[in-house]
């Protein structure tokens, strides 16, 4: 197998040198105890026929020699730019390991190539730098992106107040809480909410169904179609806002975008779910709750869950603010569509998911990245009157309850590597801001791995650029 060659991409809003470069052969065969585990883990996967997101890597250590060096290599790779060079990701084989060390401004960051999923989230460097560097390593095409790191419990932190909250690129997750004891076609999700928050997620998709028909009671089923998120008794709504709550009081830094749907079984409506929530949760003096019909600034958002609702609400929720509504709205939701805008202008919609057949799942890819570019050319006109700047919401997620092949894990084994790749690798768009907008994902943090997270949250880079 011939060797590809070394691409570099910088991601971030500073110039980067590669200094050196050491060659490690593939590792032996025996194994430590991360390692047995690790390779345990997987074994039991594939026996329950599950996907694993990304085989085991061994570790490399201070102490491991190189069969190869190359020092003084000075090869430059200026912001928001590509390097192809001229160095084999391997001489003898694929399964040779990498060590790069890269330069800017006067400090030194190290990275393994491929990287072991649990040590992507920065590169080795000296302590407090002023720079922390995050590599994501696209193996198939010897290509390796660099962000600039962000706290992912806390990346809101670094962007001014007076960004409007669509003009990010933001990690969401498909039906959120579905990360219990379930059947393959409901379970969507590998980690927990609180987890997800602690990661960088910043959407959640939420289905509830009211548990007493006709009443206000504010006991909301957690649900995905027609089937509670859990084989354990049902989960509830409330409890999932105590978390969040939580999450917010300690990160107040942070906004979270939350979508509601009715979903489930039985004669509820959603006028009963929108006077549930007005009554218990979003209630008018609550001021957890963002339920202005427009989208906010990042000031505006901040320690706030913002109410994008995808149901109908009475008559007397649409005289609230001035005879303006209640909550962004998106009871008018396309259905299964490839592009789509809601009718309140405030929203833009991939949500393309009947995948009959697993080879359709190209398909699905296809919109994925066609939406991300619809996204990535919106420019925010900061210290102007922004105009229209819709939500670029782009749902990762597709299945088909029938077929094994297309239940949500195995949609998003294929899905989410692709997108990170897309995203690692696309040329920047020279005009926009080089948002992803929002992409809702299924599966993401399985056995460690956030790269998806991290490559979506590191798009604001440019954002914040102009921002400084």
């Amino acid at each position: 197998m011939v060797a590809k060659k070394l691409t570099i991409r910088n991601n971030t809003d500073t110039l980067i040198n590669l200094k050196r470069l050491q060659r490690f052969s593939p590792p032996g065969q025996s194994y430590g105890t991360d390692e047995i585990t690790s390779l345990a883990k997987n074994f039991t996967r594939i026996l329950t026929n599950q996907t694993r997101s990304q085989a085991p890597v061994a570790t490399l250590s201070l102490a491991d020699k190189p069969f190869d060096e190359r020092k003084e290599l000075g090869i430059r790779v200026e912001p928001f730019t590509t390097k192809d060079t001229d160095l084999d990701f391997f001489k003898d084989s694929e399964k040779e390991r990498l060590r790069l060390v890269f330069g800017t401004e006067g400090e030194e960051h190290m990275i393994q190539v491929p990287v072991p999923t649990t040590e992507t989230a920065t590169m080795q460097t000296v302590d407090n730098p002023k720079h922390r560097l995050t590599g994501v390593w696209v193996k198939s095409e010897s290509f390796l992106a660099i962000y600039s790191s962000a706290n992912l419990n806390a990346w809101m932190h670094e962007l001014r107040d007076d960004t409007l909250l669509s003009s990010l690129s933001i990690p969401g997750t498909h039906n959120s809480p579905t990360c219990y004891l379930a059947p393959p076609s409901v379970r969507c999700q590998a980690v927990s909410p609180r987890e997800q928050l602690q990661n960088g997620v910043r959407f959640f998709d939420i289905r509830v169904q009211p548990q007493y028909p006709q009443e206000l009671k504010e006991e909301l089923i957690l649900v995905h179609s027609v089937f509670p998120v859990s084989l354990t008794g049902n989960k509830y709504f409330r409890d999932l806002m105590k978390e969040i709550n939580d999450f917010l009081d300690k990160n107040p830094s942070e906004t979270l975008i939350i979508s509601l749907k009715r979903e489930g079984t039985g004669d509820s409506k959603d006028e009963q779910l929108a006077h549930i929530l007005n009554k218990h949760y979003a209630k008018d003096d609550n001021q957890r709750w963002w339920t202005r019909p427009k989208i906010p600034t990042l000031g505006e958002a901040r320690g706030k869950v913002i109410l994008l609702r995808r149901f109908n609400i009475p008559d007397d929720l649409k005289q609230k603010h001035d005879g303006h509504g209640w909550g962004i709205d998106g009871a008018a939701w396309a259905d299964n569509t490839a592009n789509a805008n809601c009718p309140s202008g405030q929203l833009c919609i991939q949500d393309f998911y009947e995948v009959q057949e697993s080879t359709n799942i190209e398909k699905k890819i296809q919109y994925v990245k066609d939406h991300i570019d619809r996204a990535s050319k919106s420019r925010y006109p900061f210290g102007e009157h922004p105009g229209p700047h819709p939500f670029y919401i782009n749902f990762l997620s597709a299945s088909n309850f029938w077929k094994t092949n297309t239940w949500p894990e195995k949609i998003a084994a294929k899905v989410n590597p692709a997108v990170v790749d897309y995203i690692c690798r696309r040329h920047e768009n020279e005009d926009g801001d080089s948002s992803t907008g929002i992409l809702v994902t299924d599966w993401v943090g399985l056995d460690g791995d956030w790269d998806l997270v991290r490559c979506i949250v590191g798009m604001n880079a440019k954002l914040r650029m102009r921002q400084n």
